[in-house]
């Protein structure tokens, strides 16, 4: 079995992934105590995808996060560079045209996307700065990028309850129903790293998007971040 370390090495965090791919959509709802769904629902209205939009979701893994932009007619790209997610999102949905690619060296051209979208992927890529700036080229001018990714809870106890959460329970819930539980204390140890609304958004800015805003989720324990493409 393989564990992803805070330094995520590309070649670690891929075969990490390939490792949970059969069973992550059914561990990511029980662990966010069926939070996911919500969250999925939230970036669904903020990229309001329309009929004929060019959508990249980025991380997507077995593509339950691309069928919302598909069901509003968009052209969506679910793209991962996890061989074993794709692989599993293929044989669920063979009509959406998975693609395997890094975020720090996206395979398209500039200007091509109207919206570009990551979910929970962010956090796991090598380069943050690297993948903001490759999102903003191959997004054409006045698209936009949506990024859901952990955060840190804005009320302060119950961010210690979180924190405790994330310490105590979440890895031994995940060797319960994961078929990777080091993953998920991989995963915990990542969020616990990751920066906060203002750091995230500060990021995005240093990458050259404009117009940054973002929303809390559940409490901050989920950031909605969005920005433009000047």
């Amino acid at each position: 079995m393989t564990r992803a370390f805070l330094d995520k090495q590309p070649s670690d965090v891929a075969s990490m992934f390939d490792d949970v791919a059969a069973k992550y959509d059914l561990t990511n709802d029980v662990l966010s105590l069926g939070q996911s769904r919500l969250w999925r629902k939230a970036v669904a209205r903020a990229v309001d995808a329309r009929p004929g939009d060019r959508v990249l979701d980025l991380a997507a893994g077995t593509g339950t996060s691309s069928l919302p932009f598909e069901r509003a007619g968009a052209r969506v790209v679910p793209c991962d560079f996890s061989l074993g997610m794709l692989g599993e999102g293929k044989r669920r949905r063979p009509g959406l045209p998975f693609t395997a690619g890094d975020a720090t060296r996206l395979p398209f051209a500039d200007d091509v996307f109207d919206t570009v979208t990551i979910s929970f992927g962010l956090r796991n890529v090598q380069d943050t700065q690297g993948a903001l700036r490759e999102m903003l080229r191959v997004t054409r001018p006045g698209g936009r990028i949506v990024v859901c990714e952990f955060s840190h809870p804005t009320w302060a106890p119950f961010r210690t309850v979180y924190t405790e959460y994330l310490m105590r329970a979440l890895p031994p819930v995940a060797t319960a129903v994961s078929s990777n539980p080091d993953a998920y204390v991989y995963l915990a140890d990542s969020i616990r790293a990751w920066p906060d609304q203002p750091g995230l958004a500060a990021l995005l800015a240093e990458a050259g998007w404009s117009k940054v805003a973002w929303r809390n989720l559940t409490g901050g324990i989920v950031a909605l971040h969005r920005a433009t493409k000047p």
